[in-house]
């Protein structure tokens, strides 16, 4: 059987080669909504990553749609229920690009702590001021880790790589297995706070987690703590977030993700101890790989009848 499959985002070409071994594949990349729920209506299956919205309506316009690939770990731009209630399995590449995101996570640690980004800025025009960038060593510090799955535990081992004291929570995990994760447990985010000189936050975006590190938290932590989320975005205040880097309470932060995305305008561009990037977790040729080949294979095993270790739903 020749299946039709709908690519609605840029995948990497091994996945597109894989794809292509077992059906037709219709490259629907940069096309509006109307045409995108056209092409998916004649789809067995739809391959996205992050930017594209499948919901209630694109999940009920193809009889034949089975199964849905998201290229990457998060599901959120995925309605799991309407899924479900269809009968569509989603599945994902949940291990695709660990690696990069504990890095880029590691590289936005390091980049607040010694200023690299203003420190470039002033350097290339022409600005020699040592003296205005004195930053703050890692090691010796203690690393509060807010959610101890794979990502956290690569962080919290590259971390105490730099002699950093990681400590880890995490309301899904018992306290042993935090502790063979590289982390020393503790029972509450208030206990975490309390010790914490860089917080870094790897959780999903949930009802329970939106806006968990705003004004309330950031009041009880370390004064002059460091914010890390190269996550989800939404989980860090942003407004609380200005407001504690402006009273001095919070030192500095890094951010990858953001409450609204693209991020055009915000109070944060005018702080020099925050970093910004546009969402780059994923963003290296490794992790591009291995989510396209991932999700290919995911999406290939549920068109064969198989059942996905991927699977998401």
């Amino acid at each position: 059987m020749t299946y039709r499959i709908v690519v609605a985002e840029k995948l990497a070409e091994t996945g597109i080669s894989m794809l292509a071994e077992h059906g037709e594949v219709d490259i629907a990349i940069d096309v509006d909504r109307k045409d995108l729920l056209a092409r998916v209506g004649e789809a067995d299956a739809l391959v996205v990553r992050s930017a594209t919205s499948v919901d209630a309506e694109m999940l009920s316009v193809s009889p034949r749609l089975s199964v849905v690939g998201r290229a990457g770990i998060g599901v959120d731009n995925v309605d799991l229920e309407a899924a479900a209630q269809r009968g569509v399995v989603v599945v994902n590449a949940p291990t695709a690009n660990i690696i990069s995101a504990a890095e880029l996570a590691m590289a936005l640690i390091l980049a607040q702590a010694r200023h690299i980004a203003t420190a470039d800025s002033l350097t290339r025009s022409g600005v020699w001021d040592r003296a205005r960038f004195v930053g703050t060593e890692l090691y010796g510090k203690t690393i509060g880790v807010i959610g101890a799955g794979k990502i956290g535990s690569l962080v919290a081992q590259r971390a105490a790589a730099f002699g950093m004291n990681p400590v880890g929570f995490d309301p899904y995990l018992d306290s042993e297995t935090i502790r063979s994760r590289g982390m020393a447990p503790v029972e509450a985010l208030e206990d975490l706070y309390a010790v914490a000189d860089f917080i870094t936050v790897h959780l999903p975006r949930t009802t329970e987690t939106a806006g968990m590190l705003g004004a309330e938290a950031f009041a009880i932590m370390k004064p002059g703590v460091r914010i890390i989320n190269a996550s989800r975005g939404g989980i860090v205040d942003e407004e609380a977030l200005a407001d504690a880097i402006e009273s001095g309470q919070v030192g500095g932060a890094g951010l990858d993700v953001y409450e609204s995305e693209p991020l055009t305008e915000s109070r944060l561009f005018g702080l020099t101890q925050v970093v910004l990037t546009p969402h780059l977790g994923a963003s290296t040729a490794e992790a591009q790989d291995k989510a396209g080949t991932d999700v290919a294979a995911a999406v290939i095993e549920e068109l064969r009848g198989e059942v996905s270790a991927n699977r998401v739903n």
